[in-house]
This record gives structure tokens, sequence and C-alpha cells, in this order.
């Protein structure tokens, strides 16, 4: 299911919803290629383009590989200041908690685990994580890049 073009409130002022997108592991190039086509039309400019879909294919994936074999990737455009274009990923699984992101680079101090999530947390302004730490199921992670102007 893809779809664009609505207009969202949340409370936080008015979004525009660029794409709403769920995937599994075979929509994977398909997914790089939106994100990277509705990046480019909301005015993000290379290189923090290509950050940004490296943010979501890493997003994607951990979601593919522990959330249930896919999920739902929703990005839109956030009005106010700054701007910003927000992607924020939901999947299934059992969850997780921002404290399983590793904070030296995976595979220093023993981590083998958490680089598409600790690299994302370290290309992109802001890293949301919700869901999953009380138990419940299912995660949502939410990043975000500053539109120039």
């Amino acid at each position: 299911m893809v779809r664009d073009g609505v207009h969202l409130d949340n409370g936080g002022g008015p979004q525009e919803r660029l794409l709403e997108l769920d995937f599994s592991r075979e929509d994977m190039p398909r997914l790089r290629v939106l994100v990277d086509q509705y990046a480019a039309w909301a005015g993000l400019a290379e290189p923090r383009r290509g950050d940004f879909v490296l943010a979501a294919n890493a997003v994607a994936t951990n979601a593919v590989e522990h959330g249930g074999g896919g999920g739902r990737l929703l990005l839109h455009r956030c009005a106010g200041s700054p701007r910003a274009l927000e992607c924020a990923i939901s999947d299934s699984g059992p969850g997780f908690a921002s404290s399983v992101i590793p904070e030296l680079a995976p595979g220093l101090a023993g981590s083998h685990c958490g680089r598409g999530l600790w690299l994302t947390r370290l290309i992109t302004d802001r890293l949301v994580i919700t869901g999953g730490a009380d138990g419940a199921r299912g995660s949502v992670v939410a990043f975000a890049m500053w539109l120039p102007g």
C-alpha cells in the first residue's frame, strides 16, 4: 500500500504527509527509491538526502529482521521552525528501548548489535524511539532532518 498527499495535524502543527508505505523484505529497494524521491521533492539536498535514505534503510531493515518481517513507513514534512522532514517506521515486533543503541561504534567495547540504529542516531538531527520498552509489542522509530530555508 502506498498513499501520498495527505495533510495532517498531530497537535504539534500541520504536517504534510508525503508517503505511507507498508513494507516487507522484498520492498526494500523500492522503499529506498521512494524515500529518496520524496526527500528530494521536499527539498532535502545531497549529501543530507543520502544520509536520510541510509537512515530509513537502516531502521526499515531493523523492522524486517527484528520486528515481525516488515513494517509501515510514514514520511512527512513538518511545518514550523525548524522545518523538518520526518520518517517514522513502526513494526509489530517485541519492541525495544533506546538503551539498546550502543554509545560507541558497534564492534568497539564488545558491542555487536545496534549498528543501524547507532548510525541513524549519528547522521540525523533527531531520533525518537517509542513503544516496546514497557512490554508492549511493537515500536516506532522516528527520525528527522532539518530542511533548508
